[in-house]
């Protein structure tokens, strides 16, 4: 062996025979990366593999290989997306399972793929920390459904850490799924039946509501189609009529109007108003159409914003994106970069909370008739018995029942001083806010590639339609949900130092994204803010599409959302003028003034006194 020779080339492509010969797919392409693993069309991207080769290196590559392979064989896409339910929860349960059943049946072919896979699982579930949970609603249901599956159909005991997760919401699942899951051996080979068994068993655990509609639900037109004919004159039987769809109008109207299809069975016996009426009388009034109803558009904020390809977009928790060594060392080269900063940057956050908290001093309306008794005004009653007893009441603050999130531009333009100085003031704004009973959501986007990805060599291989829409494929981050404390989340934010990360660009779909996340919290105040250094930008949807596509979709968003109210939207450009986009925004020149332009933005939303408001936040309203 040389030097310059890796001793883990031949173990790369063992596995990737292996993996090939497993998927029953010879063209199979098979990659290494640092990437999250994955499977698009006939590419499967595996974990790095370096020179030397940990036993956990191994295993987890053996058993990434093993999940992707045999979902490459026994799992058929559109047949999945046929019965795909439409609702968020509802999808990652039918997901979920869908592997777990591509796995079980490979299990069942190939017994030495459940170890590999078994090893597979145990990684995840200690990157994810699984065996520390102790309330079942920090635990994935998607995630316990699929072990649930996995364990019912090949009677093998869960990693450590996996049973554990599926310990918490076991009995649940028996409880409100288990005649269905009865079922399960009997339909695990077919993908159809076990679909609809998945769906079943969505319905079972809550959330048939996300279903949508039934593909299978046909019945509708026949029924239609029976009732109205048995309005219309009994007709006599023609066995001679079948196969007769060619014969014309005139020799129809000789045969005492006996029908030649289904279709015309409800037409009247008027041999003139045959074919006038052949068009009116195809579908019973008040039925669907025949024809499929067309697709639901890819934006609400603009039915004419197309996009050529979802399929290789990308919703991912930070710490999918990174290992948990990795993300600490990110998270320390990030505090270290800002080290500087940190004195200016945690006056203001002392300065905000202070601000926050004085609103939260208890306020009391006094000398009320019911409440809470006044014991600071007994001593009147006792001078005067005669005083009716005065009681008090608490007022609510304005601020308590809200959420706020932040939605970084992670693209590549934001590399270096803005973005580490974006993730910093996140940083501090998510634990001041914390502090004040204020939820916080940090959100990031950009895009899996430079100019196209896999949603470009698509439209490449099936001709290079004209203005196909958008381009890309989108990459939204979730750097910390709203319910999740801080201290288990804090080294997300490292991930923004991470070496090719920051791509393009989509303001408008990312912008879109987060407003619905918003809208289905509970809190009764939303508040959004926008960090962002320009306008949208993709080559690849930009080359094809008008020049100011992107940006023209941006603007739709945002009229959506301040035309709805349901959430406060608020912007922060960085040496860009956003101000044209936004209505309430603010631009600043150097990025060092963005602690203390989102701090006083924020602040300044829960000031009492609108022209305070309008001061802080660097508006210019009327007054």
């Amino acid at each position: 062996m040389t030097r310059n020779d890796n001793p883990a080339d031949p173990f790369k492509k063992a596995l990737t025979e292996a993996s090939r010969t497993m998927a029953d797919a010879r063209e199979l392409n098979v990659t290494y990366s640092v990437d999250p693993p994955g499977l698009s069309g006939d590419t499967m991207r595996l974990p790095q593999v370096t020179r030397r080769m940990t036993r956990d290196e191994v295993l987890l590559a053996r058993g990434t290989a093993d999940t992707l392979a045999l979902r490459h064989r026994f799992h058929d896409a559109p047949t999945h997306n046929r019965y795909m339910p439409q609702g968020q929860m509802a999808r990652d349960l039918y997901q979920a399972m869908e592997e777990a059943r591509c796995e079980a049946v490979g299990a069942r072919h190939m017994p030495g793929t459940s170890k590999n896979i078994d090893a597979r699982i145990a990684h995840d579930a200690a990157r994810k920390g699984y065996a520390q949970i102790r309330d079942r609603q920090d635990a994935p249901l998607p995630v316990a459904a699929s072990y649930m599956i996995r364990q019912l159909a090949t009677g093998r005991d869960l990693p450590e850490g996996a049973d554990h997760v599926l310990d918490l919401w076991r009995g649940f699942i028996e409880e409100r799924a288990g005649g269905t899951l009865e079922t399960l051996d009997d339909v695990l080979a077919d993908q159809t039946a076990f679909a609809r068994l998945a769906r079943q068993m969505i319905d079972d655990l809550g959330y048939g509501d996300q279903l949508g509609d039934d593909p299978d639900d046909t019945g509708d037109e026949d029924e239609g189609t029976e009732d109205n004919s048995e309005d219309e004159p009994e007709e006599p039987e023609n066995p001679d009529s079948e196969g007769q769809e060619d014969d014309s109008a005139e020799d129809d109207s000789e045969e005492d109007g006996t029908p030649q299809d289904s279709a015309q069975a409800d037409v009247a016996l008027d041999e003139d108003a045959d074919e006038d009426m052949s068009d009116e009388t195809e579908m019973p009034e008040g039925e669907a159409p025949l024809d499929p109803p067309p697709p639901p558009p890819h934006s609400e904020a603009s039915q004419d914003y197309k996009v050529f390809e979802t399929a290789f977009d990308e919703e991912v928790q930070a710490e999918d994106l990174a290992e948990p060594a990795e993300l600490e060392r990110l998270r320390a080269y990030l505090d270290q970069q800002l080290e500087p900063l940190k004195g200016a940057v945690a006056r203001l956050a002392n300065k905000l909370q202070r601000r926050l908290q004085a609103q939260q001093n208890r306020s009391w309306n006094f000398d009320l008739e019911e409440g809470i008794l006044d014991a600071g005004r007994l001593a009147r009653v006792v001078a005067n018995p005669t005083t009716p007893l005065s009681f008090k009441q608490e007022t609510d603050t304005e601020f308590r029942d809200t959420v706020v999130t932040l939605l970084l531009d992670n693209s590549g333009s934001m590399r270096g001083r803005p973005i580490s100085i974006a993730a910093i003031c996140a940083d501090v704004l998510a634990r001041t806010l914390e502090r004040c009973s204020v939820k916080v959501e940090i959100l990031g986007f950009t895009t899996r590639a430079w100019k196209g990805g896999q949603s470009r060599e698509r439209w490449l291989q099936e001709g290079r339609s004209l203005q196909p829409g958008r381009l890309n494929d989108l990459r939204h981050i979730i750097y910390k949900q709203a319910d999740a404390p801080w201290r288990r989340v804090r080294p997300n934010l490292g991930l923004m130092m991470k070496e090719g990360l920051l791509k393009e660009n989509i303001d408008g779909e990312a912008l879109e994204w987060a407003h619905r996340r918003m809208v289905a919290r509970p809190e009764a105040r939303r508040i959004l803010m926008v960090i962002s250094d320009g306008a949208p930008v993709d080559d690849s949807t930009l080359s094809v599409n008008p020049a100011n596509y992107l940006e023209k979709h941006l603007r739709d968003v945002i009229a959506m959302v301040e035309r709805r109210k349901q959430v406060e939207l608020l912007a922060i450009g960085i040496g860009h003028d956003v101000t044209r986009y936004y209505e309430r925004a603010v631009t600043i020149t150097d990025v060092e003034q963005l602690a203390g332009a989102m701090t006083e933005q924020l602040a300044a939303l829960f000031d009492k006194d609108p022209r305070a408001r309008a001061r802080f936040s660097g508006m210019r309203r009327a007054m």
